[in-house]
């Protein structure tokens, strides 16, 4: 008779509270042990624990504990303000204790009895005092800074983490990275049960924050470096670098928002959760367009998120009245909201991340981009494509039907330097044709997977009436794009 299987343990876990980190760990950090959270000057590690704690007490009733080596409780409250919470609330509802230990680096002598019996008999009273469940110790090194000796060092750390661990307390405890090996001592991730690497890199004068799972002991994690943003709600993670196949192809049709390509599109437009691309060279009419799909979309009562990443909302309205059209009443509405930014003020990985989070916060069921070329400034294009997929990928999952505008060069019409055209459902190209004296625009449909629609070239016009594609001056055969 065959053994039964073992069945696999399950390491229990206590959910962070931050967007996306959860995910990322794959349902939180684990319960009742260590967590180690590594990163130089300004990474965000004290923000990260402190948000640990706070949502703790506040959402899963479970107090915590801050031991601060570094910064005092005033201090702590001060800065953790800015992420929106308010620290002496907590501290008077009894869900959270800050205990600030000031340690002189001269006033600390190595001898053979050096330990932390005071510093546990301290931990234990402030456990003790609120019933504490969660602990963040901020930051390790300071507690160490007079130690010379590794094997004292050693012994001494390993029985902090054993301490923690042997009551039960779900802790964090940060770190400044080392040169050379992920900690200052090169030796705590050893004794971590889950470690976490943040890290704040500047590349051509643009700065990016990601975080890294370095290992996690008994569970399925996360491996790959996530974007993550710091602001006014607190420190979100964006688990998005890697996006499998696995959206759902709809057969909803929604309109273009112009009459005459809803025609070339079998008279009822794109798929919902399809990627369109708009190309053409400058002033040939690729914002337009866009606008115009997103005024339809707000005309069905749909949240339309606008990305511009070269006119501010001002100048995109303006404009836009001139071809006919009132966008100030969908921003009224609550049913359009315009993101303007210049590429140039974060990374790509910033991009990502602050996208997603906007589309996360809106939950819109259309979003424009315009254009994805300004962002060739600030990446490689192997770096831009990729960040655009990841991007279209999420768009895809999330149902969203998604329009990206691009800039091509005249002699290169039918490409794009980010060469992300196979990647999109269906792609429009304006151009300017010049006719004698005249300059006519013209549209292609290049293609447009899973529907019938019209292969011919059509003349259309910018107007105060909107776009009007002059349809009528051409036969409309058919051909079906798989």
């Amino acid at each position: 008779m065959a053994a039964k299987a073992t069945p696999a343990r399950v390491v229990p876990k206590a959910a962070t509270g931050l967007a996306g980190l959860d995910q990322v760990l794959n349902g939180g950090v684990p319960r009742g042990r260590n967590t180690l959270i590594i990163g130089g000057p300004g990474s965000g590690k004290t923000l990260l624990g402190m948000e640990f704690l706070v949502r703790g007490a506040r959402d899963f009733g479970e107090p915590g504990v801050c031991l601060s080596f570094e910064e005092t409780a005033e201090q702590l409250v001060a800065n953790v303000a800015s992420l929106g919470y308010d620290l002496k609330a907590l501290t008077r509802a009894g869900k959270l204790l800050i205990d600030y230990v000031y340690i002189e680096r001269k006033e600390i002598e190595e001898t053979g009895e050096y330990d932390l019996e005071g510093l546990f008999i301290r931990l234990q009273h402030a456990v003790n005092r609120i019933k504490a469940k969660r602990v963040l110790l901020d930051t390790i090194e300071v507690l160490f800074s007079g130690l010379g000796n590794e094997a004292v060092l050693r012994a001494e750390l390993r029985r902090l983490f054993r301490w923690l661990s042997e009551h039960g307390l779900t802790a964090m405890v940060t770190a400044e990275s080392g040169r050379g090996v992920l900690t200052r001592y090169g030796l705590e991730e050893y004794v971590a049960d889950c470690v976490l690497l943040l890290d704040h890199r500047v590349n051509e004068q643009v700065s990016t924050r990601r975080l890294r799972v370095v290992k996690y002991r008994g569970t399925a994690h996360g491996t790959d470096e996530y974007p993550f943003l710091i602001d006014q709600s607190g420190i979100s993670v964006f688990p998005i670098t890697s996006v499998g196949l696995t959206h759902q192809a709809r057969n909803e049709r929604v309109s273009s928002g112009v009459a005459g390509l809803d025609k070339m599109l079998g008279m009822e437009g794109f798929f919902r959760g399809s990627s369109i691309l708009v190309t053409g060279t400058a002033g040939t009419g690729k914002s337009s367009f866009a606008s115009f799909f997103a005024n339809a979309a707000c005309a069905r009562g749909e949240r339309v998120l606008y990305f511009a990443f070269e006119e501010s909302p001002s100048q995109i309205l303006r404009n836009m009245r001139s071809v006919g059209l009132n966008l100030e009443k969908w921003i009224k509405r609550g049913l359009l909201r315009i993101h303007a930014v210049r590429p140039t003020s974060t990374g790509l990985e910033g991009h990502l991340a602050v996208m997603h989070k906007l589309i996360t916060d809106y939950k819109p069921e259309v979003v424009v981009v315009d254009p994805i070329t300004n962002l060739i400034s600030i990446g490689e294009v192997g770096a831009v494509k990729a960040m655009l997929t990841r991007l279209m990928d999420f768009l895809k999952l999330e149902g969203i039907t998604a329009m990206f505008t691009n800039l091509t060069l005249e002699g290169a019409m039918e490409q794009t330097v980010i060469g992300i055209s196979s990647l999109m459902d269906s792609w429009i190209l304006l151009r300017d044709l010049e006719m004698g004296e005249a300059r006519r625009r013209v549209l292609y449909l290049l293609k447009s997977r899973g529907m019938a629609h019209s292969n011919r070239m059509v003349e259309f016009e910018l107007s105060e009436r909107g776009i009007t594609l002059h349809n009528d001056r051409l036969a409309v055969p058919q051909r079906t794009t798989a």
